[in-house]
């Protein structure tokens, strides 16, 4: 069962169009994953799908509802969490927390347990009366996530909520996302982590507001990296990348951090090839090694495509 359908939607700003004729389905219970960069259209298409924005043309159903003619409905029927901090910062921790159980219309006694709720999952226990500013990232992102499912909403959007927090306290917060699908609640996230895509189910790739390729991150590696990766590790990256990069056997060539990735037609000849020209350029070669393509090396290789066909 789809608790979202997405039908050609696109919104135009004047004559700049932030996301066009996008096309894509969420089943329930489902960790969806919205990957782009910044200014793909992933914001743009969460805030319609959210009902707080009109599509300029197209729709979508979110828990059967229309983002255009069932806006409220569909805000009534959401957890949402932007992807700026959403919560009160001057509120303590309890205040926020009654806020928000009151916006959602909770009686007393089913605030009373949702609040004891947020404070486990959120590690709050002892800081009811702390003011939201002074808790650290992780601990406000685990509070904001709480209050946006206060009101048990079988559909959650997330737009970046890991921006700005910190290694662990993302997986504490994967760990939630996780419990959450568990029981059945459809979770659309945004993130430009392309590491915590692999907690998804499924995933669509935008950029320039367009979808450029979806499936689970296995399909995604397996469809569209099909040549063999080599990681090179050497002492002049950049200069390595730009001696490789002109081969007709290097696909396609791109750094990594301070290690250089490397799509070739052949593994063993290229290997050869590499070592070659490194020597040839005084690069000293430390490691060349196949490894199994990241939804980076996926990504990077599709927006180079993107960009062949501009």
């Amino acid at each position: 069962m789809n608790t979202i359908e997405v039908e050609n939607l696109s919104k135009k700003f004047g004559d700049f169009t932030a996301v066009d004729h996008i096309n894509f389905e969420v089943k329930q219970g489902e960790i969806f994953g919205f990957l782009g960069a910044n200014g793909a259209g992933k914001s743009t298409t969460i805030r319609m799908l959210c009902g707080l924005l009109s599509s300029t043309s197209g729709t979508a159903r979110v828990g059967g509802f229309d983002i255009n003619r069932q806006a409220n409905l569909v805000k009534e029927n959401i957890g949402y969490m932007s992807q700026k901090f959403s919560l009160y910062d001057d509120l303590t921790v309890n205040e926020n927390i009654d806020f928000f159980g009151k916006v959602y219309g909770l009686s007393d006694i089913d605030l009373k347990l949702r609040k004891e709720w947020v404070l486990g999952i959120a590690n709050l226990y002892g800081r009811e009366k702390s003011i939201t500013k002074t808790l650290s990232g992780g601990w406000k992102q685990r509070l904001a996530l709480g209050c946006a499912v206060l009101h048990r909403p079988r559909i959650v959007f997330l737009d970046e909520p890991t921006s700005g927090v910190d290694p662990v306290m993302r997986r504490k917060f994967w760990e939630l996302i996780n419990d959450l699908s568990a029981e059945g609640v459809t979770v659309l996230v945004t993130t430009h982590f392309l590491e915590e895509a692999e907690y998804c189910n499924d995933i669509i790739l935008i950029n320039a507001g367009k979808i450029i390729a979806g499936g689970s991150p296995k399909e995604l590696k397996e469809n569209y990296v099909k040549h063999p990766i080599l990681e090179v590790q050497c002492s002049n990256v950049v200069e390595a990348m730009e001696k490789i990069e002109t081969q007709p056997w290097a696909v396609e060539t791109s750094v990594f951090g301070t290690y250089l990735h490397v799509n070739v037609e052949d593994e063993v000849s290229a290997k050869e090839k590499i070592k070659e020209i490194l020597s040839a350029n005084s690069i000293d070669l430390l490691n060349i090694e196949r490894i199994t393509p990241s939804l980076e090396d996926v990504f990077i290789y599709l927006l180079d495509q993107e960009s062949k066909k501009n």
